[in-house]
């Protein structure tokens, strides 16, 4: 609606000899905005809550289902990749020589269909009926406070509590003991609803224990941000030329991306993931912490290759007498840029994967869209990390009249050492994934 209501441009404008933009009218302005933050809005409760739904629809004690279970996040990133891939060119392309109404126009009515079909299948959805049990936060929450309330209780009232309710039924209890003082009142009491039981208990240990994971996700998510970002400032200097007379946009080339994605998806889950169930017995071939780490691995190798291709370019630049001709095109192909967005590529199809599943799996099963939704809040705090690090490094390496790194003649920028940096955080984050990996005990019923 916001693209296709009149704008009434000449409207306010004195001076119609001035080339200057007219702004739309106020009505407008908040339309459009509206839209935006109504879009981030269905967002917020769309992403994590249609992935547990969907994950929720197999029977994690069915064999079977189980596997299916597993393979229900490779098809399902599958089909986003896919879909955008074939998608957003087309889209791109009528809001670029139609206009803008159709191209908002043709997603309005897809995800109308779309609500019609969900709603279709509502009778043969499997649903989870809890009962009349408390609010998983509020349990959660209660043993957080319990403990802090008992922080004076030494550890042998613990172990008389603990062996007087039988031993804890899982390994994990041994992490984390400090919320076990949670079993005992602070008056004393045993009466029901003044202490936490060990479900309860064991509850809050599991959601801790993602905070780890979480911490160590985020500069994957750092590097995540820059394939939309300096990847792309990368291929615009470079030769681009396809066939004589058509040149390569370089904000396609996020393609590469989606390409290695859905090419990838199909060998990981009908190839790789029998084979190496034959070897592990486990459903999914490899543990859900093995697939994160992978694709951690391959993510800081693709830095590692960025940095060098970035070299290469800028020692190119140089040989051509083009360090001060940013508007001139560098004489090196585009597809130098392929094995880094590739990899980049391969390695989502391991982490990001791995991250949805791994969040999804490791809660309490009510917690299911919150741990999606944790699993998102990743990427989006990663994306802030990258512009508060990109700051820094401007404020560091800019002043004195000097050129930053991210100068914006790339010929005299240096991406080649802020991937460098890129890649070095990757270890680091990768040394302490393994660290923490090493520890972790899966929930019991987990499908690792």
């Amino acid at each position: 609606m916001s693209s296709i209501i009149p704008s009434l441009s000449s409207f306010g404008c004195e001076d119609a000899s001035k080339s200057l933009p007219c702004s739309p009218p106020q009505p407008q302005v908040i339309l459009f905005f509206f839209s935006l933050y109504l879009v981030a809005l269905g967002q917020g409760g769309h992403k994590p809550c249609v992935q547990a739904f969907g994950a929720d629809q197999f029977e994690g004690r069915n064999p079977k289902e189980c596997k299916a279970k597993s393979s229900f996040f490779n098809w399902w990133y599958f089909g986003l990749c896919a879909c955008s891939l074939v998608t957003l060119p087309i889209l791109n392309s009528i809001q670029d020589n139609f206009s803008w109404g159709l191209g908002f126009g043709i997603p309005c009515a897809t995800m109308v269909v779309a609500l019609v079909i969900f709603v279709l299948g509502t009778r043969t959805y499997r649903y989870s009926f809890q009962g009349n049990e408390k609010s998983p936060f509020v349990r959660v929450g209660r043993v957080f406070v319990a403990a802090i309330r008992n922080w004076r209780t030494t550890s042998s009232a613990i172990a008389i509590e603990e062996e007087t309710r039988g031993t804890l039924p899982h390994q994990s209890s041994e992490e984390f003991r400090f919320l076990n003082k949670a079993l005992l009142a602070p008056d004393g009491s045993k009466e029901d609803g003044k202490v936490c039981s060990i479900g309860e208990v064991e509850e809050a240990k599991a959601v801790l224990r993602l905070v780890p994971v979480w911490l160590t996700s985020l500069a994957y998510a750092i590097v995540f941000a820059q394939s939309s970002t300096f990847f792309t400032k990368q291929g615009a200097t470079m030769n681009r030329r396809v066939v004589p007379g058509f040149d390569v946009p370089a904000a396609s080339l996020q393609s590469f991306i989606s390409l290695a994605i859905v090419l990838f998806i199909p060998i990981y889950d009908c190839i790789f993931v029998p084979m190496a169930r034959a070897f592990t017995g486990k459903p999914s071939g490899i543990t859900m912490l093995q697939r994160i780490g992978t694709g951690m691995v391959l993510s800081a190798i693709s830095m590692a290759i960025a940095a060098v291709v970035e070299m290469v370019r800028l020692k190119t630049a140089q040989e051509y007498g083009l360090v001060d001709l940013p508007g001139v095109t560098v004489p090196m192909s585009v597809w130098w840029l392929a094995p880094q967005y590739v990899l980049f590529g391969i390695a989502d199809v391991f982490t990001m994967v791995g991250l949805q599943e791994f969040f999804y799996d490791q809660v309490p099963s009510e917690f299911r869209s919150v741990g999606l939704a944790l699993y998102l809040s990743i990427f989006g705090v990663g994306s802030f990390l990258s512009s508060f690090l990109v700051s820094v490094i401007v404020s560091a390496t800019g002043g004195d009249g000097q050129d930053s790194w991210f100068a914006n003649n790339l010929n005299r920028a240096h991406l080649d050492y802020f991937y460098c940096l890129l890649c070095g955080l990757s270890v680091i984050e990768l040394a302490a994934f393994l660290y923490i990996a090493k520890s972790y005990i899966y929930n019991r019923g987990s499908t690792a």
